[in-house]
């Protein structure tokens, strides 16, 4: 950053502290920095998007391995182009469609040969914004997007005779290879096409409409390298080279659809017209303004608050938007369906984010969660069950559990509507009547045998949570017959609790325990746990953690075990899961199963350690740095975590309603829940030593307290807590006072 910048960028950062009085609005944007996650095993997208949006244009990097899953990574320095579509955090690489890379002179489509080279001094990254310095070129590439459509603008160096743009539909990123491409040339300023691909989503379709701001003076087409002597061609490995002869600055505006080519165009006119680039990334700017706005952070450090916004940014990257401007979308049946009362969206990472993310949607975007729900019932009717994890209108069937049953039972229980209630309990229920990982095995024995399905104890834990929230909701019908049922299937995690090791273990078909049995090792998607080992997995009881203490016998014996989990140390081995990061003893908050774990301590009276804990794991794993993330991201979740845990609340048991009091980060917190209503946690004395909360008061009122509900939190008001520096053992402690294992 050259000195200008920095001098820029210090004094925008004073008068962002600074500015607090009437008529002097804040930027809440000035506080995201899009580097942090792009680090390390972050795996965060870069680029320029707006809150949930379709489009994701952002540069990509040549895949190398792993870590290269959002198409980015910081420690890299070569990139291929400006892709139109990314994921965000995930552990499995796909999408990176439709790659325009501006160049100059003679160079071919080879991609070795249009690449560049490029540095982070010549980045810059804003929400809604993204631009960067093409060394080989000299070209500065800036980057914006509404929802369906990315705007590119390109400045040539001064003199340029051969400016030029290569359109890539061969490549994606990690599993994506494609299986057909097409381009066409529509007049000297248009081009159009798809490209169809295959990865983790199986039948992927993305169609294009580009338009440019200055005439093309040719279009060659080439398909595997060889040039096809046409405006136009099909194959497997579409690129074109665009011919603009003499330029000093191109805008090209462009338009993507899961539905055609024409709906690509109409998307492009319903967002473009008319607006130029400035406008529109000032549009995205402002979006990303209003959503970050929901939550207002006082008090606490520079960096925390940076790291914080940025979370907060990171949560509206999945859902996509997956559905045209004129309300048409692509079905999980591959069948072009409409519909202009809801939207439709994509990235269902389920698994992950029913955890915390879609929680934090109930209170902070109620409406788009009631559109997330009535979009699992499309998809139920489309392919006969609900989603796992749906990408691009395909099922993954990605990790284990049925978790869109718990969001949708977060929505039913708190009154959000957009869906047919009764037709959402009809799926959740029936999900779990299907003959499909291990399903069978639970209903026809009451267990899943070891040796009969891999994963064996994460898929029954994880199906006994989904369980439970499909009996939460027969309770509030009336059904009585299935609430029986289902609260049954959910205390099935009884079956695998070994007392003599106090773990999780796997049962065989005779009835006997797995062989080989060490809770540390790790074997990825090869043994009875899914991504973690057995002291990670011994914890994944949320909905009865009154039950899961009495296994363990006692309180003491449960909070002996617990304290364990942070102090133990041990190698996972060598074919662990590089999932398993962010560790704390064998507790790991860079993957999802542990993420309610530091917080079942207030189940037990003991609401100062997951204080203690929560703090720790903040300070430990979430920073401003570009490896800010202790793990994969996660399509928000990882994020969404650091948000709710940084305003001192946790929903261990997504499902229920509670909230669970840990330590807040800042010193005051206000959520918008609604036209001028707000619900505040206020963190009296709060600082890096004063963690413990001593006393709380809710409205006014004497709070005792370890939890607060979704109610109290959606209806309004204050939640004022008293810290210091020493634990107020008392806190929480009475029976009446810890959260149970019930719908508040």
């Amino acid at each position: 950053m050259d000195r200008i910048k920095i001098v820029a960028a210090a004094i925008a950062s004073s008068l962002l502290v600074s500015c607090g009085g009437v008529g002097c609005p804040e930027r809440f944007t000035d506080y995201v920095d899009p580097f942090i996650g792009t680090d390390g095993h972050g795996h965060v997208f870069l680029g320029a998007n707006v809150p949930f949006g379709g489009v994701q244009l952002g540069p990509s990097n040549t895949t190398q391995g792993w870590d290269w899953c959002s198409g980015y990574h910081y420690s890299d320095s070569i990139v291929k182009g400006f892709a139109h579509t990314h994921l965000s955090g995930t552990g499995i690489g796909d999408l990176g469609d439709v790659v325009f890379m501006p160049t100059t002179g003679g160079v071919t489509v080879v991609e070795e040969e249009y690449v560049s080279a490029y540095g982070h001094e010549g980045e810059t990254a804003r929400p809604g914004y993204y631009s960067v310095l093409l060394e080989k070129y000299g070209i500065t590439a800036e980057l914006t997007a509404t929802e369906r459509c990315g705007m590119h603008r390109y400045t040539y160096p001064e003199g340029t005779e051969e400016g030029g743009l290569v359109i890539d539909l061969e490549s994606g990123i990690g599993w994506d290879a494609p299986v057909k491409g097409f381009i066409r040339r529509v007049d000297d300023r248009t081009v159009e096409g798809y490209r169809y691909s295959t990865g983790w989503a199986a039948d992927q379709r993305v169609y294009f409409f580009a338009r440019f701001s200055q005439p093309m003076t040719g279009m060659r087409v080439f398909d595997d390298n060889v040039e096809v002597l046409s405006d136009e061609a099909e194959g497997v490995r579409i690129r074109a080279r665009v011919d603009f002869g003499e330029v000093s600055q191109l805008v090209a505006e462009v338009g993507i659809s899961a539905v055609s080519m024409e709906g690509a165009r109409l998307n492009c006119h319903a967002e473009l017209d008319g607006r130029t680039f400035d406008e529109v990334a000032s549009t995205a700017s402002d979006k990303w303004n209003d959503y970050l706005s929901k939550i207002r952070v006082e008090g606490g450090r520079d960096d925390d608050r940076r790291a914080f916004y940025t979370a907060l940014y990171h949560t509206a990257f999945a859902p996509q938007l997956f559905c045209d401007a004129d309300g048409s979308y692509r079905g999980a049946d591959g069948a072009v369906y409409r519909d202009t009362s809801h939207n439709v969206y994509t990235v269902y990472s389920l698994w992950d984010t029913y955890r915390a993310a879609n929680p934090l949607y109930t209170i902070i975007e109620p409406e788009r969660t009631g559109e997330f729900v009535d979009n699992f019932l499309k998809i139920y009717d489309q392919q006969g069950r609900l989603p796992v994890w749906h990408l691009a209108g395909n099922e993954t069937d990605c990790m284990v559990g049925y978790h869109s049953i718990p969001v949708i039972a977060m929505a039913c229980l708190r009154g959000i509507g957009g869906f047919d209630i009764l037709k959402a309990y009809e799926a959740a229920r029936s999900y779990a009547d299907l003959d499909e990982r291990g399903l069978d095995h639970i209903r026809s024995v009451g267990y899943i045998p070891s040796d009969k399905e891999p994963e064996s104890v994460a898929k029954a834990l994880e199906y006994a949570v989904d369980d439970w929230a499909v009996a939460q909701m027969a309770a509030r019908m009336g059904r009585q017959d299935d609430y029986d049922r289902f609260m049954a299937r959910s205390r099935g995690y009884v079956r695998y609790f070994d007392k003599g090791s106090g773990f999780m273990r796997g049962v065989r078909s005779d009835g006997g325990w797995s062989e080989g049995f060490d809770p540390v090792v790790s074997r990825h998607r090869n043994d009875d746990y899914c991504e973690g080992n057995a002291w990670q997995y011994v914890w994944m009881v949320p909905h009865d953690v009154e039950g899961l203490v009495a296994l363990f016998g006692s309180e003491e014996a449960f909070e002996s075990k617990l304290d364990s989990l942070f102090v133990v140390e041990a190698e996972l081995g060598d074919e662990a899961s590089p999932d398993i990061s962010g560790l704390i003893g064998q507790y790991a908050q860079g993957n999802e199963p542990n993420h309610s774990t530091p917080f079942l301590y207030n189940y037990i009276g003991r609401q100062w350690k997951s204080a203690e804990l929560s703090r720790r794991i903040m300070r430990s794993f979430f920073d401003d740095t570009p490896a800010g993330l202790c793990g994969n991201e996660d399509a928000g979740q990882m994020s969404a975590w650091y948000v709710l845990a940084a305003a001192g609340l946790y929903p261990a048991n997504a499902v229920s309603g509670a909230f669970l009091i840990a330590s807040p980060l800042f010193d005051k917190v206000t959520v918008n829940v609604g036209e001028k209503v707000s619900f505040t946690v206020e963190a009296v004395g709060n600082s890096e030593d004063n963690i413990y909360v001593q006393s709380a008061e809710l409205n006014g009122m004497p709070y005792d307290k370890s939890y607060i509900t979704y109610g109290d939190i959606v209806s309004g008001g204050v939640l004022r807590l008293v810290m210091g520096p020493e634990p107020n053992c008392d806190f929480g402690a009475s029976e009446q006072a810890r959260p149970r294992s019930a719908v508040y």
